[in-house]
C-alpha cells in the first residue's frame, strides 16, 4: 500500500447520501460546493435548460434535461454536472450510466476542476458531449468522443446527435444575454 492510500481518505456513495449540504466525491476525495452559484450563472443554468428542452421539444426527442442530479460514475465518484441530456430512463435516485450530454458553468471556485478533473472523467465514462460554459470570457467550448474515446473541439453548430432520431440544434445565441 502506498502512503497516499494510507493519509488520503476514500469516500464512497454510502458516505456520501449522508452528508449535509452540497458535495462532489471525486476518487474517494470530497469536495465542497461553493455557496449557491451566482444570479448570472444561474440565469445561464436557466437559459441552457430552456434552449435544450426547446430543441428535445422540436424534434420531438425521447431525451430529457436534467439539473443537477448525482452522476455516479463509480462508487467512490458522484458530481453534479450544471445539466445533462440522458436518453434512457434513470430508476435509480442517481444516475449511474453515462448521460449523453454534460454542461459545465464555469465559476472561479469551479474552474480548474470543470476543466481537468471532470473532463477527464466525463471522457473516461464515456459522455459523448461536453459542453464548457465560460461566463469570463462569453464562450462555449463543446467537446465531442471520437472514435478513440479522445474529447475534440468541435463547433456549436454542428449540433447534437443525441439519438440515431434525433439530432439537435439547440440555438446557443441566447445563452449570454
Amino acid at each position: 500500500m502506498d502512503s497516499t492510500a494510507r493519509i488520503l481518505p476514500n469516500y464512497t456513495y454510502e458516505d456520501y447520501i449522508q452528508w449535509e449540504g452540497r458535495w462532489e466525491v471525486i476518487e474517494g476525495i470530497p469536495f465542497a460546493m461553493a455557496p449557491m452559484p451566482i444570479p448570472r450563472h444561474q440565469r445561464t443554468a436557466s437559459r441552457l435548460n430552456a434552449i435544450i428542452f426547446n430543441g428535445l421539444q422540436k424534434k420531438q426527442c425521447s431525451c430529457e434535461v436534467y439539473h443537477p442530479i448525482d452522476l455516479k460514475i463509480r462508487d467512490n465518484t458522484i458530481v453534479n454536472p450544471d445539466l445533462l441530456i440522458v436518453c434512457q430512463p434513470i430508476e435509480k435516485k442517481y444516475l449511474d450510466f453515462p448521460p449523453i450530454f454534460v454542461a459545465e458553468i464555469l465559476s472561479p471556485s469551479t474552474r480548474l476542476k470543470d476543466l481537468n478533473s471532470k473532463k477527464w472523467l466525463y471522457q473516461e465514462f464515456g459522455i459523448k458531449y461536453y459542453l464548457i460554459v465560460d461566463l469570463e470570457n462569453d464562450s462555449l467550448t463543446l467537446l465531442k468522443l471520437d472514435s478513440n474515446g479522445a474529447y475534440q473541439s468541435v463547433p456549436v453548430e454542428d449540433g447534437l446527435t443525441l439519438t440515431e432520431e434525433c439530432h439537435i440544434y439547440p440555438d446557443w445565441s441566447s445563452v449570454f444575454e
